[in-house]
C-alpha cells in the first residue's frame, strides 16, 4: 500500500505501509541499533515521535511477550527500509506487523532510511506527517508544520503512571486504593531490602528489573507526586526515571527534586538526569538530532575508561552552567563532547544521560545501579 512521508521543511519520501491504511504525525528521529526494535517501540521516551531504524532489515526475529519496556507501543509510527514478514526465532510468538496493527500504529517500509537519516543529521530532527490516504505532498507538508514542536512540551505527564505501583515478581502490581494516602506501611521488606521510590517520567521496565536485581524494593509513583508525600513514605533512596519531551516545562518535578536534594540519595537517568540538573541550577537545550542507539561512546572521567552505552534523548544539559553549582562532571560523550554524567560534591546525588539498564544495548554501565545502592548504604 503506497504511503508518503512529508517533512516540515518540504522534503518528501515515498514508501509503503505494511500495517494497512493510516496517518500519523510527530517528530521524526533515527535509531542506530541493529536489534532491539521491540524495546524501542515500547520505550516511553519515544512518545509522540516517529522512529526510523537505520539498520536495513527489521522484523526478522518477530515479537515476544517478554521484551517490552512498558504496557504499550509508544512511538507514533515506525519506519524501516525492509520489513521481514516471516520471522525466525524460538522466542517469537507473532509478527511485528501484527503487533503494530493490534495497537493502531503505522508501520512503513520501502523507505530510503539512509537518505532520511542523512537529511535529519544535516537539517536536524523535525516534524513529519505520514499518510496512506492522502498522497498530496503539499497537504502533508502543511500538516507536518501544524504539529506541536517538541521544544516546550511536557510529555512526562502523558506517559507517567496515574496510580502508584510496586514492582514485584517482575510485574506491575498496582497498590490498592485502600492504601492511599500512601504511608511507610507500603514497604513489605523494610530493613531487609533498600526501599526505593522511583518517580515515573516514563520509566522502562528494565530499570525496575535492574533495581530489583540489585536487592531493592521499588515503588513507582506518578511524576506529579510532591516532596512532602515522598518524604512521608520514608524511602532509603529516590530514583528519577527516563521520559519523553522537553525537561524545562516539567516545573512541578523540578520543584519536587529541589526539596528532595539532601534528604536521601538520588540517582537520575535520561530525563531524570536533566530534571536533577535543572533542580541544581543548570540549564538544558535541544540537540540538533539527539542521541538514539545502542553504540554511543561515553568516557568515564574518573577511571578514563570508555563505556559503550544505550541512549535515547533529544535534549542535553549545558556543562558550563552546571559546573558553577558545585557539581563535578563525571561522564562525557566522545562523539560530540556533550554532558553524559555528573555528581554533586556535597550532596549524595548523581545522574547520567544514558541508559545503564540498556534494553536494548550493552551492559557496560550496569555498575551504576550498584553505585546507587552503595551510596544509600553509606548514608544509612
Amino acid at each position: 500500500m503506497k504511503a508518503l512521508l512529508a517533512l516540515e521543511d518540504g522534503r518528501t519520501f515515498p514508501c509503503s505501509s505494511f500495517t494497512g491504511t493510516g496517518e500519523a504525525g510527530g517528530e521524526v528521529v533515527f535509531n542506530t541499533s541493529m536489534t532491539g526494535y521491540q524495546e524501542i517501540l515500547t520505550d516511553p521516551s519515544y512518545n509522540s515521535q516517529i522512529v526510523t531504524m537505520t539498520y536495513p532489515l527489521i522484523g526478522n526475529y518477530g515479537i515476544n511477550p517478554v521484551d517490552v519496556e512498558s504496557s504499550r507501543i509508544q512511538v507514533a509510527a515506525f519506519l524501516v527500509r525492509e520489513y521481514q514478514a516471516f520471522p525466525s526465532n524460538f522466542r517469537s510468538t507473532r509478527t511485528l506487523a501484527d503487533y503494530l496493527k493490534d495497537q493502531g500504529v503505522l508501520g512503513l517500509e520501502n523507505l530510503d532510511t539512509r537518505a532520511l537519516t542523512r537529511h535529519i543529521r544535516n537539517a536536524g530532527a523535525m516534524k513529519a506527517f505520514i499518510s496512506t490516504k492522502n498522497l498530496d505532498p503539499a497537504d502533508l507538508v502543511e500538516k507536518a508544520r501544524k504539529i506541536p514542536d517538541m521544544l516546550g512540551q511536557d510529555l512526562a505527564k502523558t506517559v507517567s503512571t496515574k496510580t502508584p505501583y510496586v514492582w514485584k515478581n517482575k510485574t506491575v502490581n498496582y497498590l490498592d486504593p485502600g492504601t492511599r494516602p500512601l504511608s511507610p506501611s507500603i514497604w513489605q521488606f523494610k530493613g531487609e531490602k533498600k526501599s526505593i521510590i522511583a518517580i515515573d517520567f516514563g520509566i522502562k521496565y528494565n530499570i525496575l528489573r535492574s533495581l530489583s536485581d540489585s536487592g531493592c524494593e521499588v515503588v513507582v509513583v506518578p511524576a506529579g507526586l510532591n516532596a512532602d508525600n515522598i518524604k512521608a513514605l520514608e524511602p532509603d533512596g529516590i530514583f528519577l526515571s527516563n521520559g519523553p519531551g522537553d525537561p524545562e516545562p516539567v516545573q512541578y518535578a523540578i520543584e519536587t527534586v529541589k526539596e528532595l536534594i539532601g534528604y536521601r540519595p538520588i540517582f537520575g537517568i535520561c530525563l531524570g538526569h536533566q530534571i536533577l540538573a535543572l533542580a541544581l541550577g543548570g540549564t538544558t537545550y535541544k540537540l540538533k538530532f539527539g542521541h538514539r542507539g545502542a553504540n554511543q561512546p561515553v568516557k568515564n572521567l574518573a577511571t578514563g575508561k570508555v563505556e559503550i552505552t544505550s541512549q535515547n534523548h533529544g535534549f542535553a544539559v549545558d556543562i558550563a552552567g552546571l559546573e558553577k553549582n558545585n557539581v563535578e562532571i563525571t561522564h562525557i560523550n566522545l562523539n560530540d563532547d556533550t554532558l553524559e554524567g555528573f555528581r554533586h560534591r556535597d550532596y549524595p546525588v548523581f545522574a547520567v544521560q544514558y541508559h545503564p539498564e540498556a534494553s536494548p544495548g550493552p551492559h557496560d554501565a550496569s555498575y551504576l545501579f550498584e553505585k546507587f545502592i552503595n551510596l544509600i548504604q553509606t548514608q544509612s
